[in-house]
């Protein structure tokens, strides 16, 4: 029975421990114990192989945490105040034209400058005082920032985008389904106007009347006046900015693009040396949990892939499905959902999926496109909405930094909501009418 399957019985219990605000790090630990307990792994073994497959994030929890302490010292120089006092004049009273470009920002970040949400927790903190001056619903922002870390990876071949693309077309083919890398854009184009649709939903309906916040210091940052010109600091902190920008690109390492800007800005004066305990300190607690999460959900995804019950359930989901497309599609997106769900990365899910998937497309008749859209979709699903993603940690790292956002309900609900249920629904039709 595919209820009584552990990787759904662990997902479940890992949503039902967040959806009641149990802290996600104890929420993650007790849905990987469950998930062992069904798997029939002793508790031991279990926390064993989670410790053991916590280095598979160990990159990107050290990057968040010098992204954090990158962001800090840019603050205290003022610079993100500045940018973001140019942004407010831009903006005015227009709280559409900030949260489309929030949303702009957020897709430059994984394709023409790709930082991802490095940007976030630097440039999101210092607009708080605009949003609370708009009333603008942080859920509408959380929804911007998360449509332009998603949308353009599924859709455009750019940046992150021509990874993940690169990604299916090479699972695909190792598992019997050939397919060009170029190709893969023309087959995902249907789940992005899905995301627009859903972007649109939560700008103009569902966030769009007003939420009031107080206004709060911000973990961080500064209390001095900044003023309204550019200083020779802020411009030693740009240099910065690029130096990061450069050596991310160079060597493809974003905890080394954090590392060499923080050391310029120490080797230029711009970050005092009595000032780099408190940078640090600032960095952990405005990182520190994200990054802890992730080295979890890293181990979490590891206990759902030991306890080899992935296989179990698609296996599963062919003996339901017969000869259907309709219910293949179907079960398949579902599935996709519930593994990254848990897992909490599409990037990672695509190779756990594509070896099961694919012959499974086979089998169905499903077009190399159409097995390209569920494929695509399926690691997708899920990645907007789980707790354990940097889809919804980004988000929260910066709308939270005056502690009034909530990481499940204003971040992961709504993104849940506004972004899987439309893919889900884009990726059927696609599935269905590609040949």
């Amino acid at each position: 029975m595919l209820l009584l399957n552990p990787v759904v019985i662990s997902v479940i219990v890992m949503i039902g421990l967040c959806l009641v605000n149990l802290n996600i790090v104890l929420a993650l630990l007790f849905a990987a114990i469950a998930g062992g307990l069904a798997a029939g792994m002793s508790i031991p073994d279990t926390m064993g192989v989670l410790i053991n497959g916590m280095g598979g994030n160990s990159e990107m929890a050290l990057a968040y945490f010098l992204l954090g302490s990158f962001a800090v010292a840019i603050n205290k120089t003022g610079l993100a105040s500045v940018a973001c006092k140019k942004i407010a004049g831009l903006v005015g009273e227009r709280k559409m034209l900030l949260m489309f470009l929030l949303a702009f920002i957020a897709c430059i970040s994984g394709t023409v400058v790709p930082v991802h949400i490095a940007f976030i927790p630097i440039l999101i903190p210092p607009l708080l005082f605009l949003f609370n001056r708009l009333k603008a619903d942080r859920r509408q922002a959380a929804c911007a920032l998360a449509f332009g870390l998603k949308c353009p990876y599924i859709t455009l071949p750019i940046g992150y985008g021509l990874i993940f693309q690169g990604i299916i077309a090479a699972e695909m083919g190792r598992n019997g389904v050939e397919i060009a890398k170029g190709s893969v854009p023309a087959f995902t184009w249907i789940i992005g106007i899905g995301m627009i649709i859903g972007l649109l939903i939560a700008l103009f309906v569902s966030y769009n009347r007003p939420r009031n916040y107080e206004d709060r210091p911000i973990i961080g940052g500064t209390n001095e006046d900044i003023p309204d010109v550019f200083t020779k600091t802020h411009y030693l902190t740009m240099v910065a900015v690029a130096a990061a920008f450069a050596a991310q690109l160079w060597s493809g390492s974003m905890p080394l693009g954090a590392l060499v800007a923080l050391t310029v800005m120490i080797v230029t004066g711009v970050l005092k040396l009595k000032d780099i305990d408190d940078t640090f300190l600032g960095g952990l607690e405005i990182m520190g949990l994200i990054a802890f999460v992730m080295l979890i959900a890293a181990g979490y995804g590891n206990v759902l892939r030991e306890t080899k019950s992935v296989e179990h359930l698609v296996n599963g989901v062919v003996g339901m499905v017969g000869g259907s497309r309709f219910w293949g599609a179907l079960l398949m997106l579902a599935v996709g959902l519930l593994v990254t769900m848990g897992i909490g990365t599409s990037f990672g899910t695509v190779p756990v999926i594509a070896a099961i998937y694919c012959p499974l497309a086979i089998q169905l008749g499903f077009s190399a496109g159409a097995t390209a859209c569920l494929i695509a979709a399926a690691g997708a699903l899920g990645d907007a909405g789980s707790p354990a993603s940097d889809t919804t940690l980004g988000p929260t790292a910066g709308l939270n930094a005056d502690g009034q956002h909530n990481h499940i309900w204003d971040t992961c609900v709504p993104t849940f909501i506004h972004y899987n249920i439309p893919i889900f629904i884009a990726a059927m039709i696609g599935a269905l009418m590609i040949y």
